[in-house]
């Protein structure tokens, strides 16, 4: 009895889990990134938009309560288990995926520290710079990187209006991307 209990929860919590990185995935995957921002539409680059959008939502829930706090853990762990998938999927072997994923952890982690430090200090033209030098490293002046880090300012007030518990009960609102002002103000 009590072990069906333990897995009732186990099975809410991959549910939420799984809503949320579904969510995250889908804002990610938005054509208006790829087409109208020139993010390069390749495994690499959707990697990087998908990273962008964990990043912003556990920075969302980052320092809130215990249950956000691994909900959050949760989600970073979904996000890597889809990462080993891909890489396994695009043919890289066993002996190959544990050197990709942790280059890939490390990428993540590094990116993480870069818009962290960019949006704490309200630094858009630092995020505009660390926006371009981690999605377009081919481009001198990728023209897409303003629009981008507008949409990122915006995405995080968006974010920050959504309620705590409308989160902890799996359920994340990103922005259509096409449709949001892109001008600052």
């Amino acid at each position: 009895m009590i072990l069906s209990l333990f897995s009732r929860k186990a099975k809410a919590n991959e549910a939420i889990t799984i809503a949320l990185y579904d969510a995250i995935v889908a804002a990610a995957r938005q054509p208006y990134f790829y087409s109208d921002l020139d993010v390069p539409d390749s495994p690499l680059g959707r990697y990087e938009m998908l990273s962008l959008h964990v990043y912003l939502f556990v920075r969302r829930i980052k320092g809130r309560s215990p249950a956000l706090k691994a909900i959050g853990q949760e989600v970073t762990d979904e996000f890597f288990r889809d990462v080993d998938h891909s890489l396994r999927e695009l043919g890289i072997g066993d002996s190959g995926v544990p050197k990709r994923m942790k280059k890939l952890a490390r990428m993540f982690y590094g990116r993480i520290e870069s818009y962290d430090k960019a949006l704490e200090s309200n630094d858009h033209p630092a995020l505009i710079a660390a926006l371009a030098r981690n999605i377009r490293p081919d481009s001198d002046s990728w023209s897409g990187a303003t629009r981008l880090a507008d949409y990122v300012e915006q995405v995080v007030r968006l974010l920050e209006n959504q309620p705590d518990d409308v989160l902890a009960g799996g359920k994340v609102i990103f922005p259509d991307a096409s449709a949001l002002e892109t001008s600052r103000h």
